[in-house]
């Protein structure tokens, strides 16, 4: 009974994170990214207050976090694509891969919360306080958003080229006839024709058409897709939502030390995500990082199975030598998920599909993150208690996908490590940039260029 309650209560907001992200792509292709957020901030802090305001009961409850969800599932599809719509493609898996640290950083944040309420507050304040908390990034949002431009793709998009070009030389900090932003602005306006050659027409059956039968936008929209099954198979939040249950399972008893335990579990996945953005994220390239990823996280999962199967921890008795790796093994599993499958993700189905079909394409991989992340949510406690002896065998079933996303990756995941957003359309086959430079050979150009002509400045005979 309690099991079954802790999983309605979870996974009913990821229901409706899940019919936020769907929402979120027609609406913001209409009304555009900025006030997508604002609407996302809004919701949210609808949704806690009737959190807030419950006083334990149910129904408000399962309202309230049915409507933060809703701003939730929005924040999963707007976020990386107007990230990715802004960012020069030098630095944009290190930006958008930001996305993955804040989010990361406010789940590291909300379980020393959980810990600090249950040590310091009593009686109705130690859900309370943790539950209003979850409105302070929406708020935060609202204001950043205040200060920052629409996306320059989605002002291309709507054929508003003045503004986008405007927005696109604020962001890159060059002058508007730079070669750098010139030719980026080509391969948008490139691409669009050519998206819309194809196609013709802008509704949503046409829209619907040009992602499903034109073979290249159809594989990246199931690349999307099968990412995000694959990273919720993972069994990352399965340890995100039931912590405290999995450490106590693995010897730590207390409820103040499993939330301990769960706090510096948060501080991995945190510093782990950092390292990869600062280090990796544009050097390692998304193909290798889900590679080693998967393998590492396989690993950590398959020898927490077989300790749970083999020496699981007694009641009342100290933990083991091979408890103690067990826990090593879960932080090492959250640093080895930050390394791959945790940001990159993200990076990948904001970056590969074409202008028109980019927010329809990380609405579907945004649902399908939620709606598995639903599917792990319910399942989770069931297994633990269900699947072997101390829930061993769903280390073992997590286990098992990371090893078969390895394969996944290795024969369907091309490349994109340095190939701008439009180049993407040419990577997958569907157009064709021969005529127009590169905007990194563009930008070197542009460099050598203005060396050449201080040079010959320095060399002329200077008038007396």
């Amino acid at each position: 009974m309690k099991a079954n309650l802790s999983a309605n209560i979870v996974s009913v907001m990821q229901a409706g994170a899940f019919a936020g992200a769907l929402i979120a792509n027609p609406i913001s292709d209409r009304v555009g990214r900025k006030p997508g957020l604002y609407l996302v901030s809004i919701l949210t802090i609808v949704g806690v207050i009737f959190q807030a305001a419950s006083s334990g009961k149910l129904a408000a409850m399962y309202i309230g976090r049915f409507i933060s969800g809703l701003g939730l599932g929005a924040a999963t599809m707007l976020t990386p694509t107007y990230i990715s719509e802004n960012a020069p493609r030098a630095i944009r898996g290190a930006l958008t891969g930001l996305y993955q640290l804040f989010e990361t950083t406010g789940a590291m944040l909300a379980f020393w919360i959980n810990y600090g309420s249950l040590l310091h507050l009593s009686g109705n304040a130690t859900w309370i306080v943790p539950i209003t908390m979850q409105a302070l990034p929406a708020i935060l949002l609202s204001i950043g958003m205040f200060f920052c431009n629409e996306s320059p793709r989605f002002l291309a998009k709507k054929d508003d080229w003045e503004q986008a070009s405007a927005v696109l030389s604020k962001v890159r900090s060059l002058p508007l006839d730079h070669p750098y932003v010139q030719t980026e602005l080509q391969e948008m306006q490139a691409q669009l024709e050519e998206e819309r050659a194809l196609i013709g027409g802008s509704s949503w059956w046409d829209i619907q058409r040009e992602m499903w039968t034109i073979p290249a936008n159809r594989k990246r929209a199931l690349i999307s897709i099968f990412l995000m099954i694959c990273q919720q198979m993972t069994g990352t939040n399965a340890i995100n939502y039931y912590a405290p249950t999995i450490f106590t399972g693995l010897g730590v008893t207390g409820k103040a030390n499993s939330l301990f335990a769960t706090g510096v579990y948060g501080i991995c996945k945190v510093v782990g995500c950092a390292i990869f953005l600062l280090f990796l994220a544009d050097s390692l390239g998304r193909k290798k990082s889900l590679l080693g990823s998967a393998t590492a996280m396989g690993l950590c999962m398959l020898y927490l199975g077989f300790y749970v199967r083999f020496d699981p921890p007694k009641t009342d008795s100290a933990v083991p030598p091979a408890g103690y790796f067990a826990l090593v093994a879960v932080y090492l599993f959250a640093v080895f998920f930050q390394f791959g499958w945790g940001p990159v993700c993200w990076i990948y189905v904001s970056e590969i599909p074409t202008a028109r079909l980019r927010g329809l394409n990380v609405s579907l991989a945004a649902a399908t993150q939620w709606l598995f992340n639903f599917v792990v949510a319910r399942a989770t406690p069931v297994m633990l208690t269900t699947v072997g002896n101390a829930g061993y065998g769903t280390y073992f079933i997590f286990g098992s996908f990371c090893f078969a996303m390895f394969f996944f990756v290795w024969f369907f995941i091309p490349e994109t490590k340095g190939v701008s957003l439009e180049r993407m359309d040419e990577l997958f086959g569907v157009a064709d940039f021969k005529n127009i430079e590169d905007v990194g050979v563009a930008a070197r150009h542009a460099e050598q260029e203005k060396a050449q002509e201080m040079q010959i400045e320095r060399l002329e005979p200077r008038s007396v």
